[in-house]
């Protein structure tokens, strides 16, 4: 089914997606990978306040390339998920509402997706020019020492997504070997 939402993306619409759903996410989403998510998690450990409010927001698991001339943002795929696991959680029942990347999760983000009604969303992996098209403005908010790494607002247009974990805990990578197996 496809549907258009809103980011940040509200609890109602959170709930209401259902892994297999194809998404378009009009609205601002975050960028952070590996070093920015290990910095916001020693943030968290000292009991300070991180850099974004976690409250609905998206964080998109990218690193983009520079920006060709005239374009808001480069190439912008998708990065692999389970590096940022060992976060997740913790960001999640901060209030973090929606997570984009590729791959697998681990149990521990499954649980707490469910405990938040939250949701993860699959980029397709190599198709990070074409995504970067669905980008209409980006600016580093936080961590402009880690580079590619560091914290960015993007502004999205029908930025393409799918399902893969919804608010009630179903996996379309699980699902999907079921529904192969069958056949």
């Amino acid at each position: 089914m496809d549907r258009y939402i809103k980011a940040p993306i509200s609890d109602e619409d959170a709930r209401s997606l259902c892994a297999g759903d194809y998404v378009y996410i009009t609205g601002t989403i975050y960028t952070a990978r590996d070093a920015a998510h290990k910095r916001m998690y020693e943030v968290l450990e000292k009991n300070e306040k991180l850099p974004i409010d976690m409250q609905n927001n998206v964080i998109y698991y990218m690193g983009p390339s520079p920006a060709r001339r005239g374009r808001a943002i480069g190439s912008a795929g998708p990065t692999t998920a389970s590096r940022m696991d060992k976060y997740a959680p913790a960001l999640l029942d901060l209030g973090l509402k929606g997570m984009i990347g590729k791959g697998k999760r681990s149990q521990a983000v499954k649980d707490a997706i469910v405990r938040n009604g939250a949701v993860y969303f699959a980029a397709v992996g190599g198709a990070g020019a074409l995504l970067s098209q669905r980008i209409t403005k980006s600016k580093i908010i936080a961590y402009d020492d880690l580079g590619t790494e560091a914290i960015r607002e993007l502004e999205v247009e029908n930025f393409p997504v799918i399902v893969v974990i919804d608010s009630k805990g179903n996996d379309l990578y699980e699902t999907v070997i079921e529904q192969y197996r069958k056949i």
